[in-house]
């Protein structure tokens, strides 16, 4: 059975990143999400740059799908997104309020709220993100050292979104909390 799906639309380093943590991942095409054909999973993952048609052409199936998303986080489903690298990006396809604003660098991560997805990153460390959130109806869990939002979560059901612009790869902790927390769900 499927752990985790990864959409993208070309092999990725993500996907050995969570075989090498025991973790069983398929890449699947966005314009698969919510067809019958895919099976149930943990999580699905949005890897960084999935709205700039320079890095793939996914973008537009995630906009398609904004309720089957829905239905997936509210089965117990865990959604992770990534960076959009795009200057601005309003997910208006995520039930949830999020604009993302893109801006490279090394930052200082300061931990605003306690919640176990904080195990993504190091914050005694300094880390490479690709931007922040300007906008959000969800907890902000990490800001960078500037005060804006890096780390994102938001219930909604029995499952979770949890966005972040931290441009490195999750820690086997997050993986491993993602793995334990999510309940199986058809996207």
């Amino acid at each position: 059975m499927t752990d985790v799906m990864l959409l993208w639309d070309n092999p990725l380093l993500f996907e050995k990143l969570f075989t090498e943590n025991g973790l069983k991942c398929q890449r699947v095409l966005s314009t698969s999400v919510g067809t019958p054909f895919l099976p149930p999973c943990k999580c699905v993952v949005i890897p960084t740059g999935f709205a700039n048609p320079a890095y793939t052409k996914i973008c537009p199936g995630i906009e398609n799908n904004a309720r089957s998303f829905e239905r997936f986080v509210r089965s117990g489903g865990i959604l992770v997104v990534f960076g959009a690298l795009m200057p601005e990006y309003v997910h208006d396809w995520l039930p949830m309020r999020l604009t993302y604003i893109e801006k490279h660098g090394e930052v200082g991560l300061v931990q605003v709220s306690s919640h176990e997805v904080s195990c993504i990153a190091d914050v005694q460390d300094n880390v490479e993100c690709d931007g922040y959130y300007s906008e959000t109806d969800g907890r902000v869990i990490i800001e960078n050292s500037e005060g804006n939002a890096v780390l994102v979560v938001k219930e909604i059901g029995d499952g979770l979104v949890i966005a972040t612009t931290i441009h490195e790869f999750p820690s086997s902790a997050f993986l491993k909390y993602i793995s334990e927390k999510a309940k199986r769900s058809k996207i």
